[in-house]
């Protein structure tokens, strides 16, 4: 028999079975500030590398301002996940929270960090073929002024290390995937910068597209890293194997059989857990939720328990955390 089916059960004992399903970031206000901070810092950065780059004839830069371009979209598509999840997170549409937003834009955010690799390099090789004219000394100063600004905008939308104590290697995947992006930026700067310094010192005018080619790849590194670990997330891959083997060993403590167990990321530093246990002397499902309580990250608990092994309706039950 359910909770829901004992008449007996008052409102105040029901209610201790219904629990908030907000499972948003610790810090997930702060971070939506500093996105939107960065996103207009970047907004006018990627105005300067666009003039300069045409201006100037400099492929490089016009790669950091393409790149600068993308990371404002991703960015902006950051910010605006953070204010949804945020305005939808009491909305009883979403079963488990809004805390998967975030996931949802760095998914989005790392196909759009693979498209500009794949357009970096194709204008690359289109100039390797068909050679410009680059004014290094007009394109020296906003390479320079690119890679400055990047690396304040890393520094202000550092991420935190309080997730690693909420058994979250992810921590804010949104903000992780912001913060990749401008890592890809800067790196893109740095081989700008390298690649009109080349060209001005030793007139080497194939150092500006093949240096193109190099910020492609390396972009497309960084877009894979992304995608994989957003995929992870929305496809409910075990986030935490460790975290997992801990719920099993709590759950079986007094002898029971843990026959089928299931854990998933619901947010940054949340997780939820469904158990079935099989016990010859079967306790209430309370019991086994009071066996976890103090995990740190598990913020949804399901148990069901079945009394011996092979029983099918043999009394069961629910419990949240």
């Amino acid at each position: 028999m359910t909770t829901a089916d004992r008449p007996e059960m008052r409102a105040e004992q029901l209610d201790s079975f219904r629990q908030d399903r907000t499972y948003l970031g610790a810090d997930h206000r702060r971070n939506e500030r500093r996105t939107w901070l960065v996103t207009a810092i970047c907004a006018a950065m990627l105005v300067v590398l666009v003039i300069g780059g045409a201006a100037t004839g400099s492929l490089a830069l016009m790669a950091a301002g393409l790149h600068m371009g993308a990371h404002v979209v991703a960015l902006l598509v950051a910010a605006g996940a953070y204010a949804l999840a945020r305005r939808h997170a009491g909305n009883p549409a979403f079963s488990f929270g809004t805390g998967k937003l975030g996931y949802l834009a760095g998914f989005a955010n790392g196909v759009v960090l693979a498209a500009t690799a794949v357009a970096i390099a194709a204008e690359s090789v289109e100039r390797i073929v068909n050679p410009h004219v680059v004014d290094y000394h007009g394109a020296l100063p906003i390479a320079a002024g690119g890679l400055v600004v990047t690396l304040v905008c890393i520094w202000l939308l550092r991420p935190t290390q309080a997730h690693a104590a909420r058994n979250d290697p992810d921590g804010d995947l949104n903000l992780s995937a912001v913060h990749l992006h401008l890592m890809a930026d800067a790196a893109v700067s740095v081989l700008a910068v390298i690649a009109v310094l080349a060209g001005q010192q030793l007139d080497w005018r194939l150092a500006d597209p093949l240096a193109g080619l190099l910020a492609a790849g390396l972009v497309a590194q960084f877009a894979m890293k992304l995608l994989r670990r957003a995929g992870a997330a929305l496809l409910d891959i075990n986030p935490a194997p460790e975290l997992t083997a801990e719920v099993r060993a709590r759950l079986a403590s007094g002898g029971e059989r843990v026959i089928d167990l299931h854990l998933w990321r619901l947010g940054p530093g949340h997780h939820a857990v469904i158990a079935v246990i099989a016990a010859d002397h079967p306790q209430p499902p309370e019991a086994y939720r009071t066996r976890l309580a103090g995990l740190a990250g598990l913020s949804h608990v399901t148990v069901e328990v079945r009394a011996g092994a092979h029983a099918h309706d043999c009394g069961h039950g629910h419990s949240h955390a």
